[in-house]
């Protein structure tokens, strides 16, 4: 079964306000096994939320709208969801009660409007709200179910584990959904699509979707079957084909990133590691002790800006940067292997580049990084060139940096 999610509110359409109940709410719903095919922010207007429940209920199973309960005129939802289901509404006496008690505990007296709160579409059971005056309200019709759920967090949330939960339960087949992520570093996405496209494209269970980040593609699998070994033997089968053809351009099977990768794997063979950074002016030691613990491998860095600070902490010799300049290969090894002296580190890494916009020259154009990796058999050196603006030069510089370690930290290294 598909769900749909409606979030009602003029307010969620302007920047000062984020719908996150429904993120909260496909998150529920995919523990149950529910795909979410469609999110909709639909303001104050009764028609065209009519209109957008009267498409939802046509084409899905499950519709929930979240917000709209309220006791203004401009709180809509119960009018356009009886529209659109050609339902009239029934006031309660007993819930305009509730409300009015609420109130009275308050030491407050209830609004006239208030009263809007106690109709209730015809042949919906109504679910109770602790935690707010505008109850929930759920409507099955032919195996479908619709639900109004109110718009604060607080109120929705509980309403929805303690009412909705159980009848959804009640109402869904056996059902499950499982994920297998992927994460590549620095391989653009029309070529990760161009190698695994022949392998995911046979299959429409499980789907598979690719983001893609500076440096960083994600490959997702989601399988839905009727039982957990199902979906997952799917996931295996899928992804072992995929992990074949993309080999150690795969840094993890999970969702951690590259510096928590790397961290993992200098912590487990109980080495450490320094940085050296120029262009990227700390990204590298940022992102490194980013992850908790990061202190068990990280020693330190050196924040190298200028060719006299190169000399001076990490001992470039100043014939090497007059004769090569600083970005240069034999800069890059100077500075990585300077690192390592000077704090003792298994390993270090340096960066320098031209990340713009200005700086560049016929032999270093704007967007060149050069990555020095120096290690206890030997430094490596790597030139390359990355286009963009000066924020995305220096974040792929900084993975570069990081996957370069990565590669070398493999059981059997792979460059």
């Amino acid at each position: 079964m598909n769900a749909e999610i409606i979030a009602v509110g003029s307010e969620l359409l302007t920047p000062q306000r984020i719908d996150t109940n429904s993120l909260w709410l496909t998150d529920q719903l995919n523990a149950l096994g529910v795909e979410v095919t469609s999110k909709t922010i639909v303001g104050d207007h009764r028609e065209r939320l009519a209109e957008t429940v009267r498409a939802a209920c046509a084409r899905s199973d499950i519709v929930i709208l979240t917000g709209g309960l309220g006791p203004t005129e401009d709180d809509v939802t119960r009018d356009a969801v009886a529209a659109a289901l050609g339902r009239t509404q029934v006031f309660h006496q007993d819930i305009c009660d509730g409300i009015e008690q609420r109130f009275r505990r308050f030491n407050r007296a209830m609004a006239e409007i208030n009263k809007r709160q106690a109709f209730v579409i015809e042949g919906a059971e109504v679910l109770p709200n602790p935690n707010g005056t505008a109850p929930g309200q759920w409507i099955e019709d032919g195996g479908r179910a619709a639900m109004l759920l109110p718009g604060p967090p607080n109120e929705m949330k509980p309403l929805f584990t303690g009412e909705c939960l159980p009848r959804l339960q009640a109402l869904l087949p056996p059902q499950v959904i499982r994920t297998q992520s992927y994460r590549i570093a620095l391989m653009p996405e029309s070529e990760v699509d161009q190698r695994i496209a022949p392998v995911y494209t046979k299959y429409t269970n499980p789907v598979t979707t690719i983001l893609a980040a500076a440096g960083d593609i994600q490959i997702h699998l989601r399988a839905r079957c009727s039982s957990e070994a199902e979906a997952e033997s799917l996931l295996a089968e899928v992804g072992s084909q995929i992990e074949t053809i993309l080999g150690a351009w795969i840094y993890a099977k999970n969702a951690d990133p590259l510096e928590a990768v790397v961290g993992h794997a200098l912590r487990a063979r109980a080495q450490t590691l320094s940085v050296a950074e120029s262009c990227t002016g700390g990204l590298v030691a940022e992102r490194i002790t980013s992850v908790p613990g990061a202190s068990d491998y990280f020693l330190g860095g050196f924040l190298t800006y200028t060719d006299r600070i190169k000399t001076e902490l990490v001992g470039v010799p100043e014939l090497l940067l007059r004769e090569h300049t600083a970005v240069s290969e034999p800069v890059a090894e100077a500075m990585a292997r300077g690192a390592r002296e000077r704090t003792g580190s298994t390993y270090a890494l340096s960066v320098t580049g031209v990340a713009g916009p200005d700086g560049g020259a016929e032999a270093t154009p704007v967007g060149t990084v050069i990555v020095g990796l120096a290690g206890p058999e030997a430094c490596r050196t790597r030139r390359t060139r990355f286009l963009g603006d000066r924020d995305r030069v220096r974040a792929l510089a900084a993975q570069l940096a990081l996957d370069m370690l990565r590669r070398e930290l493999l059981p059997s290294p792979r460059w």
